[in-house]
């Protein structure tokens, strides 16, 4: 991204040289079948999808500190590290809308991050690689469970998955693939889901394509589904992160309504339709 607005700026070189040779990431080539898209004015019978409503929560400097410092009050007994602040915020926000769902204690809730594999794979691949190489890293555990635990127990479950997710399994994961291929859709990120995408690691505001940093940046209606966050910087600097959600209506005014939960001012977003799949609608003005 910084590359491509230096290109816009006019520049002669570039910093970042993208690394184009894909054979180096995983040279198979897979016969994919794909049947065509459903009329979507035509009617089926399915039930009517669930009306999203997105916004935008900003952690400030402090409330990142308040919430990894709480994950981090106990140290763990198994030897782990400390939590990282992506490990914190995550788990905070997935117990929370957890309990937001309402949830039977025996339910089932899963936590999906979309994970950069470049430096997962054996042999690595550079930073520069321009390509897909990102997997989803499923976990889960019972709603009751991440209840009735404090904020180090969520946080556990998601670093222990993310560590997991070394070169072998990264291959494993694949073969699986290229054995039955198929094109993923939103409910494959499982159930009572919250998944999450991007990184506040990225320097958004920082990216200048010739007129000005960014007043904000959003991800668009693409790739929305109930329970879906991105992760961005936060435009007020620091170590501030920019949450975007998507819940429905009812769960996103309970989610607001959290004393433990509101550490972070919310900004109203609008109302999103999502159907056979995908959320359509417009992002925030």
């Amino acid at each position: 991204m910084s590359s491509w607005a230096e290109i816009c700026r006019g520049a002669q070189t570039i910093s970042t040289q993208p690394f184009l040779d894909r054979a180096k990431a995983r040279d198979t080539r897979v016969k994919l079948d794909l049947t065509a898209p459903k009329d979507p004015n035509a009617g089926d019978g399915a039930e009517e999808p669930p009306q999203l409503v997105e916004k935008i929560f900003r952690f400030s400097d402090s409330a990142i500190h308040t919430i990894k410092s709480r994950a981090n009050s106990a140290i763990p007994s198994d030897g782990s590290k400390p939590f990282s602040t992506f490990q914190s915020l995550t788990s905070h926000i997935w117990r929370h809308v957890t309990l937001a769902r309402g949830l039977k204690p025996e339910d089932i809730t899963v936590f999906t991050v979309f994970a950069d594999c470049r430096r997962r794979v054996d042999p690595p691949m550079p930073e520069e690689y321009f390509g897909n190489m990102i997997q989803a890293i499923f976990t889960g555990t019972a709603a009751g469970l991440l209840a009735a635990h404090g904020p180090e127990f969520g946080a556990s479950v998601v670093q222990k998955a993310i560590v997991a997710h070394d070169a072998r399994v990264v291959d494993a994961r694949n073969e699986e693939w290229e054995k039955s291929p198929k094109i993923f859709q939103f409910k494959d990120a499982g159930v009572n889901c919250v998944a999450v995408g991007s990184s506040p690691r990225f320097k958004v505001y920082e990216v200048d394509f010739g007129w000005g940093k960014p007043e904000t940046v959003r991800s668009g209606s693409n790739n929305r589904f109930n329970g879906m966050m991105y992760l961005y910087q936060g435009k007020a600097g620091g170590i501030s992160i920019d949450v975007e959600i998507s819940l429905e209506a009812h769960v996103m005014e309970k989610l607001e309504q959290s004393k433990e939960f509101l550490l972070i001012e919310v900004e109203d977003g609008k109302s999103l339709s999502n159907g056979n799949g995908n959320a359509n609608g417009n992002g925030l003005v």
